[in-house]
């Protein structure tokens, strides 16, 4: 059923250089970790495959919180993914999405709150042991929530989540969460659009010498494009989270499916 629902969307496309590199680049997992842990060993497998000894790259595109009720697990499973690439097996980079950003400021903000829940914060909360506050919270409850978040938010999770990259480039390809803004180049690229943009980066052209593989806009079928890749299929909903492999050749997709936990 999935693999025909989500068949790759193809449109002509240059040749793309990674540098030599394999990459690797994850769609949002949304409080997923069972995808995740399914989707990493499909990637391990073809990266086998490949017969190449030099370390891959995985590049994680944001939103791993929110939605899903696994969001602490998926944390702590990125944590690890970073030690291992510390070894040495690969290089792991992480970007932040949207929804990381959000988190943040609700350490700090307790009016952050009653946004946040309306798009899948209150599932992280639960995952942390903690419940959102129920209907129309006044101000003095959203700030006891707060404080009892951020006491059961490991000191560990904030600082991986402070640590995360806005965007990365090998080679021809620019990976960041939602887009770029069009017409600017990267150095003039702003954290709100690198984070957030949506229609005005996905129905113009970008301008950069460069595709942009990017998620936070769910979509039924992987988008491949010239001048961009969109690997979000909506993982929370749909119980299929995509990746893409880039080596310099046609970008291969990669997908680990299972029906949706309740």
């Amino acid at each position: 059923m999935f693999k025909s629902l989500f068949r790759p969307k193809q449109q002509p496309r240059r040749a793309s250089s990674t540098e030599g590199r394999v990459v690797y680049a994850v769609g949002d997992v949304h409080g997923r970790l069972d995808l995740l842990d399914g989707l990493i060993e499909r990637m391990t497998e073809d990266y086998r495959a490949t017969g190449r000894q030099d370390p891959p790259v995985l590049v994680m595109l944001g939103d791993y919180v929110d939605r899903g009720a696994q969001s602490s697990q998926v944390i702590d499973r990125l944590i690890s993914l970073k030690a291992q690439g510390a070894e040495g097996r690969f290089e792991f980079r992480a970007l932040m999405g949207n929804h990381e950003e959000t988190l943040l400021h609700f350490l700090d903000d307790p009016m952050a709150g009653p946004s946040w829940v309306e798009y899948g914060g209150g599932e992280t909360m639960a995952s942390y042991g903690v419940q959102r506050p129920v209907g129309r919270a006044e101000p003095e409850v959203w700030e006891q929530t707060r404080q009892a978040f951020r006491a059961a938010f490991p000191p560990a999770h904030e600082m991986f989540l402070k640590q995360l990259e806005l965007l990365v480039v090998y080679g021809d390809y620019v990976f960041v969460h939602a887009g770029v803004k069009p017409g600017l180049p990267l150095e003039r690229q702003t954290a709100a659009d690198l984070l957030w943009i949506r229609n005005e980066f996905l129905d113009n052209p970008h301008g950069l010498q460069a595709t942009v593989v990017h998620g936070h806009t769910p979509t039924e079928e992987v988008f491949v494009g010239r001048q961009r890749i969109n690997v979000d299929t909506g993982a929370y909903a749909t119980g299929v989270l995509t990746a893409v492999r880039l080596d310099g050749g046609e970008p291969k997709i990669i997908q680990f499916s299972k029906a949706r936990v309740s």
